[in-house]
Protein backbone atom coordinates (compact mmCIF):
# COMPACT_ATOMS: atom_id res chain seq x y z
CA UNK A 1 0.00 0.00 0.00
CA UNK A 2 1.41 3.28 -0.96
CA UNK A 3 1.43 6.22 1.58
CA UNK A 4 -0.97 8.49 -0.06
CA UNK A 5 -3.50 5.36 0.13
CA UNK A 6 -2.89 5.33 3.48
CA UNK A 7 -3.15 8.62 3.96
CA UNK A 8 -6.60 8.56 2.60
CA UNK A 9 -7.47 5.23 4.54
CA UNK A 10 -6.53 6.77 7.71
CA UNK A 11 -8.28 9.89 6.98
CA UNK A 12 -11.53 7.59 5.99
CA UNK A 13 -11.03 5.81 9.21
CA UNK A 14 -11.02 9.59 11.30
CA UNK A 15 -14.27 10.39 9.13
CA UNK A 16 -16.09 7.08 10.05
CA UNK A 17 -14.99 7.76 14.06
CA UNK A 18 -16.77 11.19 13.80
CA UNK A 19 -20.04 9.56 12.64
CA UNK A 20 -19.66 6.88 14.88
CA UNK A 21 -19.48 9.40 18.18
CA UNK A 22 -22.56 11.38 16.64
CA UNK A 23 -24.29 8.01 17.06
CA UNK A 24 -23.38 6.87 20.40
CA UNK A 25 -26.14 7.87 23.45
CA UNK A 26 -26.13 10.62 25.32
CA UNK A 27 -25.13 9.53 28.91
CA UNK A 28 -22.01 9.94 30.98
CA UNK A 29 -20.15 6.83 29.24
CA UNK A 30 -21.89 7.67 26.18
CA UNK A 31 -19.92 11.17 26.11
CA UNK A 32 -16.48 10.02 27.81
CA UNK A 33 -16.30 7.48 24.94
CA UNK A 34 -17.09 9.91 22.59
CA UNK A 35 -14.53 12.21 23.12
CA UNK A 36 -11.81 9.44 23.54
CA UNK A 37 -12.42 7.95 20.85
CA UNK A 38 -12.80 11.00 18.57
CA UNK A 39 -9.32 12.27 20.26
CA UNK A 40 -7.61 8.60 19.37
CA UNK A 41 -9.08 8.00 16.11
CA UNK A 42 -8.87 11.09 14.61
CA UNK A 43 -4.70 11.23 15.62
CA UNK A 44 -4.26 7.89 13.61
CA UNK A 45 -4.68 9.99 10.16
CA UNK A 46 -2.49 13.09 11.63
CA UNK A 47 0.08 11.17 13.15
CA UNK A 48 0.33 8.94 10.44
CA UNK A 49 0.54 12.26 7.84
CA UNK A 50 3.28 13.32 10.61
CA UNK A 51 5.37 10.16 10.10
CA UNK A 52 5.21 10.59 6.26
CA UNK A 53 7.04 13.93 6.40
CA UNK A 54 9.56 12.48 8.56
CA UNK A 55 13.34 13.77 8.45
CA UNK A 56 14.98 11.22 9.46
CA UNK A 57 14.85 6.99 9.89
CA UNK A 58 14.71 7.92 13.73
CA UNK A 59 11.54 10.36 13.42
CA UNK A 60 9.48 8.20 11.16
CA UNK A 61 10.05 5.47 13.77
CA UNK A 62 8.83 7.57 16.57
CA UNK A 63 5.54 9.02 14.57
CA UNK A 64 4.45 5.46 13.70
CA UNK A 65 4.85 4.00 16.85
CA UNK A 66 2.14 7.33 18.20
CA UNK A 67 0.05 6.06 15.29
CA UNK A 68 0.35 2.58 16.35
CA UNK A 69 -0.30 3.34 19.94
CA UNK A 70 -3.48 5.86 18.64
CA UNK A 71 -4.92 3.02 16.29
CA UNK A 72 -4.24 0.41 19.06
CA UNK A 73 -6.30 2.94 21.92
CA UNK A 74 -9.31 3.37 19.44
CA UNK A 75 -9.38 -0.60 19.15
CA UNK A 76 -10.05 -0.57 22.91
CA UNK A 77 -12.62 2.90 22.89
CA UNK A 78 -14.44 -0.11 20.33
CA UNK A 79 -14.27 -2.71 22.18
CA UNK A 80 -16.13 -0.97 25.03
CA UNK A 81 -18.85 0.29 23.06
CA UNK A 82 -19.87 -3.08 22.23
CA UNK A 83 -19.21 -4.76 24.99
CA UNK A 84 -20.81 -2.01 27.21
CA UNK A 85 -23.80 -2.25 24.81
CA UNK A 86 -23.26 1.41 23.51
CA UNK A 87 -24.70 0.83 19.86
CA UNK A 88 -25.16 -2.64 18.12
CA UNK A 89 -21.99 -4.59 17.36
CA UNK A 90 -23.06 -4.69 13.69
CA UNK A 91 -22.32 -1.06 13.35
CA UNK A 92 -19.03 -1.43 15.31
CA UNK A 93 -17.57 -4.28 14.76
CA UNK A 94 -16.37 -3.14 11.04
CA UNK A 95 -14.65 -0.05 12.54
CA UNK A 96 -13.09 -2.35 14.73
CA UNK A 97 -11.57 -4.85 12.13
CA UNK A 98 -10.32 -1.66 10.14
CA UNK A 99 -8.44 -0.38 13.20
CA UNK A 100 -7.20 -4.02 14.07
CA UNK A 101 -6.06 -3.78 10.27
CA UNK A 102 -4.39 0.03 10.63
CA UNK A 103 -2.50 -1.37 13.62
CA UNK A 104 -1.06 -4.52 12.07
CA UNK A 105 0.00 -2.34 9.09
CA UNK A 106 1.64 0.58 11.64
CA UNK A 107 2.94 -2.30 13.61
CA UNK A 108 4.61 -3.75 10.26
CA UNK A 109 6.05 -0.28 9.10
CA UNK A 110 7.71 0.69 12.32
CA UNK A 111 9.45 -2.62 12.01
CA UNK A 112 10.66 -2.63 8.70
CA UNK A 113 12.00 0.70 9.32
CA UNK A 114 13.84 -0.60 12.69
CA UNK A 115 15.53 -3.45 10.32
CA UNK A 116 16.92 -0.56 8.27
CA UNK A 117 18.32 1.35 10.94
Amino acid sequence: MKGDELKQRTKSFALRIMKLVDALPNTVAGRVIAKQIMRSGSSVGANYRAACRARSNAEFIAKIGTVLEESDETEFWLELIMDGDLLEKEKVEPLKKEAEELTAIMAASRKTAQNHK
